[in-house]
């Protein structure tokens, strides 16, 4: 994979050859602060701290599994011109660095939000291998959200000192949001009298990690792959023996292996988020909430 992007950036940089290294343009026409997130999540938290002083793109097209993101002309062009680029680290853009030198945007901040984040090792040594040591759905975790917006106030700020204390004062304000979206349920999660459930892959280890759940999965971390007969009827017996009566499905995730299962136990399909792309309605923390309210009600 990452030879594929290595070939496909030497291409680019020849259309962009005597184009790359001048500093990007510090505001847009309309005077925000042009900056490119890497995938959906990001794009929300950012907008939320930047307000009405940002301009954000996404690099990664809709529909498009970012771990499988191979770049184009276009997403060449849009960091080029940014001032301001959010990935959020631990592995899930194994193609950033690469494309960052290739854009040759000297002025350009780079934010890696999840940089503080306390990181989950990958158990699956073919994951290791393909994807690298950590899982890197943080963004899915209250706390580590909180941590991850931290590092984008610092960024924006850095970017475009002026607007700092506008940074700060949204940052401060989500924040406050998301601490207390964990503490209630950490409340709530303490009262249940199960801590077990399974979704379409293996995102959601660090809101486990938060709640003290357990997370199992028809996928793995990056789902690359269906069940085979063996993993399935572990599947089942696991099901019955947690008594778990919901699966969780993701648009990212095909659910027909999720759906029989579900027969197969008498359980119940319900769709949850994973903020890698804008499957859901709302902003980034009312489908944050949601998740949070679908989990709890089916653990009561």
């Amino acid at each position: 994979m990452k030879r594929i992007v290595l070939l496909l950036l030497a291409g680019l940089l020849t259309l962009f050859a005597g184009c790359g290294g001048k500093k990007a343009p510090a505001k847009t026409a309309e005077g925000r602060l042009p900056v490119v997130a890497s995938f959906y999540a990001m794009k929300e938290i950012t907008e939320a701290i930047g307000g009405d002083k940002v301009a954000v793109t996404t690099l990664i097209p809709e529909g498009t599994e970012p771990h499988e993101f191979q770049p184009t002309t276009r997403s060449m062009k849009d960091l080029s011109r940014a001032r301001v680029l959010v990935l959020q680290g631990l592995g899930m853009e194994p193609w950033a660095e690469d494309m960052v030198k290739a854009a040759e945007n000297p002025g350009l901040v780079q934010v890696t939000a999840a940089r503080d984040v306390a990181p989950i090792a990958n158990e699956d040594a073919e994951e290791i291998r393909e994807h690298g040591q950590y899982d890197p759905h943080a963004w899915l975790s209250p706390s580590c959200a909180q941590v991850e917006a931290a590092a984008i106030v610092r960024g924006l700020s850095q970017a475009d000192p002026d607007n700092a204390a506008y940074y700060q004062a949204n940052g401060e304000k989500f924040i406050g949001r998301l601490r207390q979206l964990e503490k209630t349920y950490k409340e709530k999660f303490q009262s249940v009298p199960r801590k077990d459930f399974v979704t379409g892959h293996a995102a959601f280890a660090y809101l486990c990690r938060d709640f003290g759940l357990e997370q199992n999965s028809v996928e793995g971390v990056f789902a690359s792959g269906e069940p085979n007969a063996r993993q399935l009827a572990k599947l089942v017996e696991y099901c019955r023996e947690h008594q778990v009566n919901t699966i969780f499905t993701e648009a990212a995730v095909s659910p027909k292996t999720s759906q029989a299962l579900a027969r197969e136990v008498g359980a119940k399909v319900v769709p949850i988020h994973t903020l890698e792309g804008g499957e859901g309605e709302g902003d980034y923390l009312q489908q944050m909430e949601e998740n949070l309210v679908r989990i709890y009600e089916s653990l009561k």
